[in-house]
């Protein structure tokens, strides 16, 4: 097993962070999402420990809310004294309502309207992530207006591809994100910005995509992005006292894949920036990171119940579940590999393949395919592993499905963080 915070008890249940799953089934209901808070927290501790270790003063982490945002999310991280990065004024608001300093705040997104400026600036915000000149005149204008110096760092693109999936592929120069620094356009960008009466400058972010297990690429990110503020130094005079390097550091789905020593990475990271800095006659600037799957995706577990089973002799079996899609899209977009387990039959040995479907009236709503399992049956439980990131968060209610809640496992037991979506709920909107 790939998590540390799993066991089988003697009714042969799978227990999580030290509770039964079945308990937790029959208390809550499924669909269930379950979080192991003191896995966010240690993981939170880790990353904000590594980076004021090994990175240049000033460096810090910022919690990339796009993995999952809801309120409970937000009071950890401001625990944790953690930043926070959103994608969207729904987790802006979210984060403020939930009481979250959004003076540590950074706003992402390559589509900011007009109305997403003026609230961001509503609320405080601390810093744009300003993607594209548009934007940029529209910050400048609304600062203006409020008669305020608003700050923000640009987002390039460095032309680094990292290998991972197409769809999660963010620093190639045709990216619909950010500047090119090979094409001039983040020179220009820089310039433009630089004349601005009512933006600072404080940096430039990078972020080149997502799962990645190899630091290598992260390292080239920052070879790549030093040499391009000592020549933006060298050429025009302003050393960017920021560099946001972004997320994608992975985290293990699936057996075979590797666990990542994420201290280790950062240290890798500091070691090659010391040396550029020095080469260059930088003074190294502060290091933002933005991790997000890798603080909360394997805090993560998702319970359902075997609804039914069909099998077809010489093709497939098939066990349908509660969910699916709807609460988890992943394996329907990107063909997501998941560890799943019988949680309420843990010692039944499982000797045949099965495919996990979901219950939308969609063929393509899986979860997985060729799954050991043991014979299944109406109402065993099941547990997925490994969805505490891009579960919840790009949850719908297609087919007019609830959404599930999630139950945070905390050092005081189980709370609802997130209420199961009522019948009710998803007519609150119908006039």
């Amino acid at each position: 097993m790939i998590y540390k915070n799993l066991s089988i008890n003697d009714a042969g249940h799978l227990v999580f962070a030290g509770h039964d799953t079945a308990s937790l089934a029959a208390a809550y209901g499924t669909p269930l999402l379950v979080m192991d808070e003191e896995l966010i927290r240690s993981r939170c501790r880790a990353y904000k420990a590594a980076m004021e270790q090994y990175l240049p003063a000033g460096s810090h982490p910022l919690y990339a809310s796009k993995a999952l945002s809801m309120k409970r999310i937000y009071e950890i991280m401001r625990e944790e004294g953690m930043g926070v990065d959103v994608v969207s004024v729904g987790e802006l608001y979210t984060a403020a309502k939930a009481g979250f300093p959004m003076e540590n705040a950074y706003f992402h997104g390559n589509s900011k309207t007009d109305r997403d400026i003026a609230l961001a600036m509503d609320h405080g915000i601390g810093y744009f992530v300003c993607d594209n000149a548009d934007e940029l005149d529209a910050i400048n204008a609304e600062a203006g207006r409020r008669g305020i110096r608003q700050k923000l760092l640009l987002r390039l693109t460095p032309g680094i591809d990292p290998h991972t999936h197409e769809k999660i592929n963010t620093g190639r120069i045709d990216s619909k994100f950010g500047a090119a620094i090979e094409t001039g356009q983040a020179e220009e960008l820089i310039l433009r910005a630089l004349g601005k009466e009512n933006v600072e400058l404080c940096g430039y972010h990078c972020h080149i995509g997502s799962q990645i297990f190899d630091p290598t690429p992260f390292c080239d990110a920052a070879v790549l992005m030093l040499k391009f503020v000592a020549e933006i130094k060298e050429k025009h005079g302003f050393c960017a006292p920021v560099v946001n390097l972004g997320g994608g550091m992975g985290v293990p789905y699936v057996a075979g894949d590797s666990a990542i020593d994420y201290a280790a990475n950062i240290k890798a990271i500091g070691e090659l920036i010391a040396g550029i800095c020095k080469d260059f006659g930088l003074e190294a600037p502060a290091i933002l990171m933005e991790p997000g799957r890798s603080i909360v995706a394997d805090a993560g577990m998702t319970l359902y119940t075997a609804a039914s089973i069909k099998k077809i002799p010489g093709f497939k079996n098939y066990v349908a579940i509660d969910g699916g899609m709807t609460d988890n899209p992943r394996y329907t977009l990107y063909q997501s590999s998941y560890t799943i387990l019988p949680a309420s039959r843990m010692n039944d040995y499982g000797e045949q393949l099965w495919t996990v479907a979901g219950c939308c009236c969609e063929s393509g709503d899986l979860i997985q395919e060729d799954v050991c399992l043991p014979e299944m049956r109406r109402g065993d439980l099941l547990a997925v592993l490994t969805t505490g990131a891009y579960n919840y968060s790009m949850a719908s209610n297609y087919n007019r499905v609830s959404r599930p809640p999630i139950v945070m496992l905390g050092e005081n037991g189980p709370y609802i963080a997130v209420r199961r979506e009522t019948l009710d709920d998803l007519l609150s909107c119908d006039l």
